[in-house]
């Protein structure tokens, strides 16, 4: 029992010695190095280096228990890729290499991104979605865009065509452009990304609904009763923005209250039991600088059409 207490004491010891030592460069080369097996981390989700980094770890594990086990050949032939490692980190991820040092040496590094990768993701794809939105609203090109949430909308997505595209102004305009192969169903966003189109949606059968509405918004209202989605509409006739949710729709959205009503169904109700700490502060001082502005544009956009 001595022997024990003796060794908690000298860890112990050991520990405090440790922190002790510590230097503030220390504590910044431990941050910078999290940081960047962070984004690691989160490149390797985004991209198919997800599943690459996953056979290399499989590899590697049977390396070790080759090495367990004293298989010779196995560990022979597992020991040269082992060995020659960085050369094949390389090689095999040169693609997804290239394309993260061009997204590097390209962009702004902005404060909130630093703090919250995902969030300005969403952001971005909310953003993005919407100003689609807005130029199919002056052309008057109906559109409807499924936001998934947290039910899965598998069923639905098997309905149409999986696309899996990144979200820009011109491929949501091209999949809504009258006549094209898959302007006349929805789209679905999961992950933000333009995952499916041409997807059928549920019709609604309240009798609650306005008859002036067509069959789009009873496919989104339909849509947001049976699942927690979000659903984005362009009327064709009026070219009126709405948004259905929880069974209710409603309308006469421009593009920055549209944006900002995503964002707060979306996004502030996800990030509501996000930590106290001093990067939560940090993120949120951001977030509500990148609110005001939306709500000044907002504000913006309703004068001028007053005004007209």
């Amino acid at each position: 029992m001595t022997n024990f207490y003796n060794s908690l004491y000298t860890l112990w010891n050991q520990i405090v010695y440790a922190l002790s030592s510590i230097r503030v460069f220390d504590v910044i080369d431990i941050l910078v190095f999290a940081y960047i097996i962070y984004k690691v981390i989160g490149f390797a989700k985004e991209t198919r280096a997800g599943q690459l980094l996953k056979g290399l770890l499989i590899v590697f594990a049977t390396y070790l228990i080759s090495n367990w086990f004293s298989l010779p050949i196995l560990r022979w032939i597992l020991g040269i890729v082992v060995n020659s490692i960085f050369i094949v980190l390389i090689i095999v991820f040169q693609p997804e290499l290239r394309r993260m040092l061009e997204k590097v040496g390209s962009s702004r590094i902005r404060p909130n991104q630093i703090f919250d990768n995902e969030y300005d993701s969403k952001s971005e794809c909310i953003e993005v979605i919407c100003k689609a939105a807005g130029s199919m609203q002056d052309a008057k090109i109906g559109a409807l865009i499924v936001f998934e949430h947290k039910s899965l909308l598998g069923e639905i997505i098997n309905s149409g065509t999986v696309i899996d595209a990144a979200p820009s102004v011109s491929m949501v305009n091209n999949i809504f452009f009258p006549k094209s192969p898959l302007h006349d169903g929805a789209v679905i966003v999961r992950d933000d990304r333009l995952y499916a189109a041409g997807c059928i949606l549920p019709l609604s059968h309240s009798n609650d609904i306005s008859s002036s509405l067509g069959t789009r918004h009873r496919a989104a209202i339909g849509m947001s009763e049976n699942s927690d989605a979000v659903v984005l509409v362009v009327s064709e006739e009026t070219g009126s923005i709405s948004i259905a949710v929880n069974g209710r729709i409603t309308s006469d959205y421009s593009v920055a209250s549209a944006t900002l009503e995503l964002k707060r169904i979306l996004l502030e109700e996800d990030t509501k039991k996000k930590d106290k700490s001093i990067f939560g502060t940090i993120r949120n001082f951001f977030r509500s600088k990148n609110k005001n502005k939306l709500e000044k544009e907002s504000e913006g956009e309703s004068s001028d059409e007053q005004n007209k």
